[in-house]
């Protein structure tokens, strides 16, 4: 008999929820992990009890699952529409088109939103956008809308910092704009604001065995300088496979609480909606055998919880309901077409590797 957990039974429960499901290839089992050119994937040798080691190779690792995680929500791979039952949950679009004005014409398409960047809110492809939903923006850009509804510039000076007075106005506007990036953790290096990861995960394969193996491309019309190249491919096997999901449950309890009858930060609701959106993410990974990368195709075996069988019960589409958004849901932030496409050099001012802030793909 599964023990069902609820977002409203989780945000009460006890912090970490951690959760660990076995996986298993769909065919076969041989799969392959996460690995570089030259370096393939990594197998290091763990200490168990009575002085024994275990081999044991990284799958994927935090910032890949991260990645997979934020997948889910989208229609597709190549699509940057939210899936139905998302509808209603409120993120950025970076729209791009002609210059004449800020309204929206039929020439504007949508780049990349909050859910496909590895920043997300914090993205230079928002944050640097020149008007929002159709409206000129102070300064005409994006952060400085973001600053004031922080309500971080500090007194008798322009530098914005947040107060810890501050810290809920933060909170609630993340929520409003893009309640994912809370979810997986955002950072404005610029403003000292960091926000970490409350759902973690990494995927990890035990007794495990390397696979090496070889391939060979033709040329058959003699187009390439590359002749005939034969190039290594490395696939493992293992005794078990195992996803780890850590859910700071006390994290999204800091966003918000009660003083003296006013609210401060996030409102239960509000909270259980993160919560919601977190579980949800676990679960639709899980439902159905999901391809971490060519090669490996891994199908859910089990789901526990401190040992015992749990099943994911979630309601997102009511949770998104109860979270008492607006009307606009959606923040399209407006780059003329000639101004995003123009070569640069990198302005994000951010470490593009950082495990806590973004996410990289570590797939061979």
């Amino acid at each position: 008999m599964s023990k069902t957990l609820t977002p409203a039974e989780v945000l009460t429960g006890p912090s970490p929820l951690i959760l660990v499901a076995t996986l298993e290839p769909v065919a076969g089992d041989r799969f392959q992990p996460a690995g570089f050119p030259e370096i393939g994937h990594v197998i290091y040798k763990a200490p168990r009890k009575g002085g024994t080691l275990e081999q044991v190779c990284i799958v994927d690792s935090a910032a890949s699952m991260a990645n997979h995680l934020e997948s889910v929500c989208m229609r597709g791979a190549h699509d940057v529409d939210l899936v139905e039952e998302l509808d209603g949950l409120p993120y950025i679009r970076c729209v791009t088109g002609t210059a004449e004005g800020t309204k929206p014409t039929e020439d504007h398409e949508v780049v990349v939103t909050s859910l496909t960047e590895g920043h997300r809110i914090a993205s230079s492809y928002f944050l640097d956008g020149g008007c929002m939903n159709g409206k000129a923006l102070a300064n005409d850009k994006f952060d400085q809308e973001l600053v004031s509804k922080f309500r971080i510039v500090l007194p008798k000076g322009k530098k914005a910092h947040p107060p810890a007075s501050q810290w809920w106005n933060v909170f609630k506007t993340i929520f409003t704009l893009d309640p994912n990036s809370l979810v997986h953790g955002v950072l404005f290096p610029q403003w000292q604001i960091k926000i970490p990861r409350a759902l973690t995960a990494h995927l990890e394969a035990f007794g495990a065995g390397r696979v090496d193996r070889s391939g060979v491309k033709f040329d058959r019309l003699g187009k390439t300088t590359s002749g005939q190249p034969i190039f290594a491919v490395d696939d493992a096997t293992a005794a078990s496979i195992r996803a780890t999901f850590v859910f700071d449950v006390s994290l999204i309890r800091s966003f918000g609480r009660k003083k003296n009858n006013q609210q401060l930060g996030l409102s239960d609701k509000q909270q259980e909606l993160l919560v919601a959106l977190a579980l949800w993410k676990v679960q639709k990974l899980l439902e159905q055998p999901f391809r971490y990368r060519s090669g490996c195709h891994l199908r859910r075996v089990s789901l526990q919880s401190e040992g015992e069988d749990v099943e994911l019960e979630v309601n997102i589409q009511h949770a998104i309901k109860n979270a008492g958004f607006g009307e606009q849901r959606i923040t399209d932030v407006f780059w003329p077409r000639e101004e995003l496409y123009r070569e640069g050099a990198d302005s994000s001012g951010q470490p593009d590797e950082d495990a806590d802030d973004a996410e990289s793909e570590d797939d061979a």
